[in-house]
């Protein structure tokens, strides 16, 4: 792993990459949650509408890889000596959750799409189903996707949550550790 210059913050596309696919996850969890209401069911619409969805989900899918390929590749700033060892836990196994639900929420969407008859279109691109039409393995995999939103709905509140406290209430330098242009 390389360390940045600055080993209190992360560097410029950690950031990037953290801010950009948050405020654009965010934007498809809201899209598919609202899926009902923009396209009813059994409407013209709505297979457009579907498959918007998908195919901003594989794009998406995509720069997550490539985001936890950059992790990966980049050590993370060392936490606060102030920050309590039951702190510095939560949050390990806060954002393991967090990129755990990043990869199943598209990845089930996607293998979920494949045993349906009507398969996705990528941006108009027929993609064929690898496949076959089983609604029931369709509803397991459709359910993983739901199941997976919710949950990670819940830990991005949380996530925010934590951030919030570390900036307005501790003062210790953690939240501006990812917020761009800000130091401590």
């Amino acid at each position: 792993m390389t360390q940045g210059a600055d080993a209190t913050r992360y560097g410029r596309v950690s950031i990037l990459l953290h801010w950009l696919l948050g405020v654009a996850l965010l934007g498809q969890i809201a899209f598919g949650f609202l899926l009902d209401e923009i396209a009813p069911r059994n409407t013209p619409s709505r297979a457009g509408v579907i498959n918007l969805h998908k195919s901003i989900g594989i794009v998406l899918g995509l720069l997550i890889v490539a985001r936890i390929v950059w992790r990966a590749r980049h050590a993370v700033p060392a936490w606060p000596a102030s920050m309590a060892a039951w702190q510095r836990g939560a949050a390990l196994w806060w954002h393991r959750a967090l990129y755990v639900c990043m990869l199943v929420m598209p990845l089930s969407g996607y293998i979920a799409s494949n045993f349906s008859k009507h398969g996705l279109r990528f941006f108009g691109v027929v993609l064929k189903p690898w496949g076959p039409d089983l609604p029931q393995v369709y509803a397991l995999f459709n359910g993983l996707h739901i199941a997976t939103a919710f949950l990670f709905c819940a830990l991005i509140v949380g996530h925010v949550a934590a951030a919030l406290m570390h900036a307005l209430i501790d003062h210790d330098g953690v939240f501006a550790r990812m917020w761009p242009g800000l130091t401590r």
